[in-house]
């Protein structure tokens, strides 16, 4: 297999500061963006991932190329669902036809977007996704396999660019139909949520990869998503005690030792911590996965 993204340390980049959220749509001023990469660009980071085909990621890559940044960007689309999934906890909403056909459309637009913008960036943006974690039992986004193949076919042939898709490593053991129409595999691997201790989160984290690896031999794996919460509520599913700084340190430098000595590119989540994730408790996890905190300091 010819690799095709060279290996370099990478992070997920989603750098909504207090009062800031995608929901609102009060994105990160220019400037901030500019501090925000220059943060990440010091401490050695060559990609970042982004969610999003809007005015934010636009003026990432304009910043990047502006200030001449050492920086390239995967870039997706943000798709809502477009079935009904009963199996989400969190979200118990029914769409009708009708809603679901306006959400249907939304996504298409959103796929749009995402080309329109690889295509005028194409000298920062150098990877697209069809979408992410849209496949979960769980999920609240849920998209079918064959329209994330539509997806597929439809940015490879109007960016040109390298067409992946981020979902847990778990379900991409499903998806073999999409695997056919991409040129990287982008797996989600969280020791945490799988109820494990530090101790034997890298094992963990190992048998996701291999285990995809193993099963396409004839596709790059990369990780799109692991990483570390330094806080948490009591009934998240994590086993409590092991958010912390400390542990988050220890999981890293293993994590980063494997993969480094591996070539293994790895987005870590996330560069910074985000305020406006979940509800109204501040120690939930979703707030504080950030190897830096909201005031831009090196946890």
């Amino acid at each position: 297999m010819k690799e095709k993204i060279l290996f370099g340390r990478a992070v997920c980049y989603s750098g909504y500061r207090e009062n800031q959220s995608p929901k609102t749509k009060v994105y990160p001023t220019c400037e901030q963006i500019l501090e925000d990469l220059n943060i990440l660009v010091n401490d050695g980071y060559k990609y970042i991932r982004m969610y999003d085909a809007n005015i934010y990621a636009e003026n990432v890559c304009k910043v990047i190329r502006e200030n001449k940044l050492p920086l390239q960007l995967m870039l997706g689309p943000g798709l809502i669902n477009e079935v009904n999934n009963t199996g989400c906890q969190w979200n118990k909403t029914v769409y009708s036809d009708e809603e679901l056909a306006e959400r249907k459309a939304h996504n298409e637009h959103q796929i749009q977007e995402l080309a329109r913008i690889a295509k005028e960036n194409e000298d920062v943006i150098f990877c697209v996704s069809v979408g992410n974690e849209n496949t979960p039992d769980w999920g609240e986004n849920t998209v079918p396999e064959e329209r994330l193949i539509e997806y597929a076919k439809y940015l490879k042939k109007e960016t040109g660019k390298l067409v992946t898709f981020n979902e847990g490593a778990r379900e991409w053991k499903k998806l073999q139909k999409l695997v056919e129409y991409m040129d990287v595999i982008c797996i989600h691997s969280y020791p945490l949520w799988y109820g494990l201790t530090v101790e034997k989160a890298l094992d963990a984290n190992k048998e996701d990869f291999y285990a995809i690896a193993q099963m396409y031999p004839e596709k790059q794996v990369l990780f799109s998503e692991a990483g570390w919460t330094t806080s948490c509520k009591p009934d998240q599913g994590m086993v409590m005690g092991q958010p912390s700084v400390e542990n988050m340190k220890k999981y890293y430098e293993q994590f980063w030792n494997w993969t480094d000595s591996e070539k293994i590119t790895a987005f870590m989540f996330e560069a910074f911590d985000e305020p406006w994730k979940g509800g109204n408790v501040p120690e939930e996890a979703e707030k504080h996965w950030g190897i830096y905190s909201v005031d831009r300091k090196k946890k």
